[in-house]
């Protein structure tokens, strides 16, 4: 389901907190990191990566990459930084704002 952007906007102000744990540099996205960042996922359910100035790829390109791997939505991607975002079923940490419909 994709992410609406009333909960993308959560997710933003959520990610403004946190720590950049996720660095792609001139490996790229080697199977290494993508078992990181779904480990990362799966413990935090939203995780900041950045893409270091060695590294081939830029950040929506490594953001592309890694969200297609681990099965994530992407929350944004500013400069050199991105953020992504999985829901852990069978433990949420973050509970989503709902969507109101109008009528």
């Amino acid at each position: 389901m994709p992410l609406t952007s009333k909960q993308r906007s959560q997710l933003r102000g959520l990610a403004a907190a946190e720590d950049t744990i996720i660095q792609v540099g001139k490996g790229g996205i080697s199977e290494s990191v993508v078992d990181s960042v779904s480990a990362a996922l799966r413990a935090r359910e939203l995780v900041k990566g950045r893409v270091l100035e060695n590294s081939m790829l830029t950040a929506r390109e490594a953001c592309d990459a890694l969200a297609e791997a681990c099965k994530a939505e992407q929350v944004q991607v500013i400069g050199t930084k991105f953020v992504l975002y999985k829901r852990n079923d069978k433990d949420p940490k973050i509970e989503l704002v709902k969507d109101r419909k109008k009528k």
